[in-house]
């Protein structure tokens, strides 16, 4: 986008599996804005705690870890530690575990400094489960992206057979998404919810094109 007078903020947020990542990156390279994954954040932390074998109830082992650890964005890339976890970080084991780590009040608290340093002074697109109410309340434009259960697993699925992963059929991750649905609505800090001024799009039934393109021109005010 050529004007940058102001800049522009659009906050994205849903349930796992919604296709919210997938929508934020293509609205971003379309208005050339920055694209911010904050659940590959949290996911990055976790992927770390696991790769360190620390006890994920060890509450205060955890917020020690969160100290020496450095996250960033760069071109495309999320960088743990200086070093880019892209791929790692989808592995189904940090899907089961991350929830548990994202509802720990300290390190919610952690990342949404980061999240609000990184969003500072850019046109930015950030995606998660809290943006609009919480990390970034007072966006331009707000979106809620959902899609059915069955969609959502469905998706997770194939993607998880693409990987190779073992141990696996569609009923397994079906309950692993309503388990982290449950956390993430439900936990003291934060939950997952719609903003009232945010905008709902239901991807159920809808080809990724058409929730971009249908954000774009939002944004665009076509």
């Amino acid at each position: 986008m050529d004007n940058k007078c102001d800049n522009i903020s659009i906050a994205i947020d849903g349930p796992a599996g919604a296709g919210k990542s997938t929508i934020s990156k293509l609205v971003a390279k379309k208005l050339n804005i920055e694209y911010v994954d904050t659940g590959a954040m949290y996911r990055a932390f976790t992927l770390k705690l696991l790769e360190e074998k620390i006890d994920l109830t060890d509450e205060f082992k955890i917020l020690e870890e969160l100290k020496n650890t450095s996250i960033d964005f760069i071109d495309g890339h999320i960088y743990l530690d200086s070093k880019i976890v892209d791929k790692q970080i989808r592995d189904n084991i940090v899907s089961q575990n991350v929830s548990n780590i994202a509802k720990i009040k300290e390190v919610r608290e952690g990342m949404i400094k980061l999240q609000r340093k990184i969003a500072e002074g850019k046109d930015i697109i950030m995606d998660g489960r809290d943006i609009g109410t919480v990390v970034l309340p007072n966006a331009k434009f707000k979106f809620f992206i959902i899609a059915s259960i069955e969609e959502r697993a469905k998706r997770r699925y194939k993607d998880l057979i693409k990987k190779e992963e073992k141990n696996i059929s569609l009923e397994k991750v079906k309950k692993e998404i309503e388990k982290r649905d449950k956390i993430d609505s439900t936990r003291a800090i934060a939950p997952l919810k719609k903003s009232v001024d945010a905008i709902e799009i239901d991807t159920t039934n809808k080809s990724v094109n058409e929730c971009v393109k249908l954000i774009v021109d939002i944004v665009e005010g076509r």
